[in-house]
């Protein structure tokens, strides 16, 4: 249902403030379909803010935000956005299919056969390979394996845009690993547009492009190629603290 051209998401002027605290402060940028696109900042930047405005649930917003060719938070989004905040959404007294089970029924409810039903949730399990653990208890599973049935829930209505607000914290370096190894394959299979938050600056090498921010602004919008070129560096976390020196030497200039 791609009937938008170019652009999964785009935003012009975007603000959210929360009380007298101005969260987002006049954001333009613009995310390309069927990428990864990383959402990076230190805690506290306002990302978890910026994805809850994609998926539609935040209040106090102005400025504009098209989100797959439509105003953020259109009913019409509903089916076609994937998300998966940073707490796991699964039933620990559950077993990763009836988990996967209840929330298909959820989002279908006696609309789709038995069997349809069944598939869908079969191939979700298959997708982010816990196929051998279908049969387990969800509060029996490790943290990585917890997050990746949060994925499969996500992934349950095939959506067009999946946001994943810090999907590795937490986890060991190899976890991570598997975890960006899945979200490369989504991408690359359903030509899925995935933004993906994180603090972790060395996840942002596994990005097609980047987003980076800082008190509730965007430092940069670009690829990481380009970034570390055109800052001169080595890596995208020495070119996002060139960025962060260069800012606040301008502040520190207008005074």
């Amino acid at each position: 249902m791609m009937n938008y051209s170019g652009v999964a998401l785009r935003a012009h002027g975007l603000t959210v403030v929360r009380g007298d605290r101005t969260v987002l402060r006049g954001l333009d940028f613009a995310v390309p379909p069927g990428r990864i696109t990383g959402l990076l900042g230190p805690s506290g930047c306002g990302k978890s803010t910026l994805m809850r405005t994609v998926v539609g649930t935040q209040a106090k917003v102005s400025g504009t935000l098209e989100v797959l060719g439509r105003p953020a938070g259109d009913a019409a989004l509903r089916a076609r956005i994937g998300y998966v905040t940073q707490a796991p959404s699964v039933y620990d007294d559950l077993t990763v299919r009836q988990n996967l089970d209840y929330f298909a029924a959820v989002l279908d409810p006696g609309r789709s056969r038995r069997d349809a039903r069944r598939e869908t949730v079969s191939r979700a399990i298959a997708d982010v390979d816990l196929a051998s653990h279908a049969d387990s208890l969800a509060g029996r599973l490790s943290g990585g394996q917890r997050s990746r049935v949060s994925l499969a829930v996500a992934l349950l209505g095939t959506p067009e845009l999946l946001v994943l607000d810090e999907p590795t914290v937490g986890l060991d370096p190899v976890l991570r690993r598997d975890l960006w190894d899945l979200f490369h394959r989504i991408a690359a299979d359903r030509a899925t547009t995935i933004l993906v938050s994180s603090h972790v600056m060395d996840e942002a090498e596994r990005c097609h492009r980047l987003l980076l921010m800082r008190d509730g602004a965007i430092l940069a919008d670009d690829t990481p190629d380009a970034l570390r070129a055109r800052t001169g560096s080595d890596t995208v976390e020495a070119a996002f603290l060139h960025l962060v020196d260069q800012a606040d030497a301008l502040q520190e200039s207008a005074r």
